[in-house]
């Protein structure tokens, strides 16, 4: 029970009191990820530089406490790694929000790991995923698309 509560107060902080939430001036790259099935709608911005580090990053929209704090959360993660990093978690995100992480996958995700419990909510999961996805698409793809979506 106290580690559960440990966790909520991790999602409450980063949903109430974001980081990374708000408009950057002139973004290298910027995607919107949209959630059909709830409404959470976020478009993620980031600068990557030249040589591959995600350097700064920022994200606007609305959403529910999940799709927010797993978007702030995500950021806090991936600035000052490469793209590949960036991927390499962004997977091991996935696998654990398919209950398919190893302990030691686990401890990679840092805060991240506040949200493995909604691989247990698949009403959920949608929520959760939404800003990795629209990372995952954004490194891989630029902003070639003008949203990408969970469906």
């Amino acid at each position: 029970m106290e580690n559960r509560t440990f966790y909520n107060e991790i999602l409450t902080e980063h949903n109430i009191h974001p980081l990374h939430k708000f408009k950057m001036i002139n973004p290298r790259n910027s995607l919107r990820g949209v959630n059909p099935s709830c409404g959470d709608d976020i478009t993620l911005q980031l600068n990557v530089s030249d040589d591959g580090v995600i350097e700064d990053g920022a994200f606007f929209g609305d959403g529910c406490a999940i799709s927010q704090a797993s978007a702030d959360i995500m950021l806090d993660m991936i600035l000052g790694k490469s793209v590949e990093e960036a991927l390499a978690l962004k997977d091991t995100f996935l696998k654990m929000i398919k209950d398919q992480v190893t302990e030691e996958e686990l401890e990679l995700l840092e805060e991240a790991g506040a949200l493995q419990d909604i691989s247990h909510m698949p009403s959920r999961v949608k929520c959760a995923v939404l800003g990795w996805h629209t990372l995952e698409e954004i490194l891989k793809n630029g902003s070639d698309k003008t949203s990408v979506t969970t469906e």
